[in-house]
């Protein structure tokens, strides 16, 4: 993984997102002095220092964003407005919940993401899925040809703390879409608008949210009702084959990194004080994300979200990918999650070498072959679905 924050695996694992998602290494060196110095002398206010080179380079290129479309630029204007999107999100999502500045950051994003969308002619359409008395938040991706009878379709949930825009700029729907997959992306309850606009927290059924996004795609004359799938990374690695497991209408699962037992490995990062950690303030996030007052809380819930005696129930094809260097899960948990799934008639475990790249958590070290891999074997797997 490429470590410009020297040994803080954090600050790394945004370096890494952010350029996976289209950022350019130069624009990150000339503002990411003082937070390097913040993180060498490990100051507690580093994330701060973060928000604030990131956001202000964030809101110099959306200035730079606009004066391109006052020109007659648009082209020039979305590429801009793509990388002030990929600044806002990674300054906003390493912050403390509640930091003032927060919010603003994260609408900043919401509208650089669609302005870049827009001006550069992304196939992407903005839904709201009925979900009981509210809505869940998603991009819907089409497939780039549309057969009769309709396409398959992926449903792609977060992890911990991402989002959906991140999952398009990582490429994930372009990558679906070539191969004659549509997608829709989703911030599923504990992520991205879903918390932050309609405070929808996240909880072990997985499958009750799935179960939503499945019904609004069968509402879908482009949609091949047949062929819905669903995919998450992450801590989406728990969430995908828990819906699976338990919404028989799901006809294909990938885990994007394996999450067999996440509260096990809570407990471990709680009581280790492990570094080793997606995002700074690590514990209020998390307590935010679930919606819960004390750690011991949030420990007794995250107890709930083991697959343990769920994975026999799992009656579809199932990838689980996983990096050989992943610091975060060991790769004994993917192996455990397909040895598992017992009744799938096809369940596959890629793992990323260090030899081949993406070996870290999520392939985060190298997302295109994380990409291309589940991609393939998605398109590989409708196509097979269609066929039988």
């Amino acid at each position: 993984m490429f470590e410009y924050f020297d040994n803080n695996y954090t600050w790394n694992m945004a370096v890494n997102l952010a350029l996976g998602m289209g950022a350019e290494i130069g624009e990150i060196a000339d503002v990411s002095a003082p937070v390097k110095e913040a993180s060498m002398r490990g100051d507690p206010h580093a994330a701060e220092v973060l928000f604030q080179a990131w956001g202000g380079l964030a809101d110099k290129l959306k200035t730079l964003a606009e004066q391109d479309v006052q020109r007659g630029r648009p082209l020039s204007a979305g590429r801009k407005f793509r990388r002030a999107a990929i600044y806002y999100v990674q300054a906003e999502r390493m912050q403390a919940p509640g930091m003032a500045a927060r919010p603003e950051a994260y609408e900043n994003m919401l509208a650089c993401f669609r302005q870049y969308a827009v001006l550069t002619g992304q196939p992407v359409e903005w839904v709201e899925v009925p979900y009981g008395d509210t809505t869940l938040p998603a991009l819907y991706v089409p497939a780039k040809d549309i057969p009769a009878g309709g396409a398959p379709c992926m449903v792609h949930f977060d992890g911990l703390d991402v989002n959906k825009e991140i999952l398009h700029l990582v490429g994930m729907g372009d990558a679906l879409r070539e191969r004659g997959v549509s997608v829709l992306l989703v911030d599923n309850p504990g992520v991205g608008e879903a918390l932050r606009r309609q405070g929808l927290t996240n909880f072990p059924e997985a499958e009750i949210p799935a179960s939503a996004c499945v019904d609004y795609l069968e509402s879908r004359g482009d949609v091949d009702a047949a062929r819905i799938g669903i995919m998450a990374l992450s801590l989406g690695g728990f969430h995908a084959p828990r819906a699976a497991a338990f919404e028989p209408r799901l006809r294909c699962c990938v885990a994007w990194g394996a999450n067999y037992d996440w509260g096990a490995i809570q407990r471990y990062r709680y009581q280790s004080r492990d570094p080793r950690l997606p995002v700074p303030h690590y514990w209020n996030h998390v307590m935010w994300v679930f919606g819960k007052e004390t750690v011991e809380d949030l420990l007794e819930t995250a107890d709930r979200m083991t697959l343990a005696g769920v994975l026999d129930r799992i009656r579809c094809p199932i990838l689980v990918t996983h990096g050989e260097n992943d610091r975060q899960i060991k790769l004994a948990q993917a192996e455990q999650l397909v040895a598992e799934c017992v009744n799938s008639p096809k369940a596959e475990l890629y793992v990323h070498t260090l030899r081949d790249g993406g070996a870290e958590h999520c392939s985060v070290d190298n997302l295109a072959m994380g990409v291309d891999a589940i991609a393939d074997w998605v398109s590989e797997t409708m196509a097979e679905l269609a066929a039988a």
